[in-house]
């Protein structure tokens, strides 16, 4: 006997909108398997022990990170000269 044998969800409109597209390019059979879907992939991702990717992932965000450490003046000075690299 399920817990909830009768569940019903309010999603916002613009995610209404996301998921009734969805179903209707196929990545879902219904709105119950995209839930059901969902919570099983919300699952797997709490029971998988990434760990071992957290030195890939800050190695790769360390250049991006850097990008914007920079003063205000140094970041609009890059700015001016890409627009004057545009315009020539």
């Amino acid at each position: 006997m399920p817990i909830f044998p009768r569940m019903n969800i309010t999603l916002p409109p613009n995610q209404e909108q996301w998921l009734s597209a969805q179903i209707a390019q196929g990545e879902f059979a219904s709105a119950s398997d995209a839930v059901a879907r969902l919570i099983t992939d919300r699952m797997i991702l709490e029971t998988t022990d990434l760990d071992w990717a957290r030195p890939y992932v800050d190695a790769a965000r360390a250049p991006e990170a850097r990008k914007f450490d920079m003063s205000i003046e140094d970041a609009n000075a890059e700015i001016d000269a890409h627009i004057a690299s545009l315009t020539g």
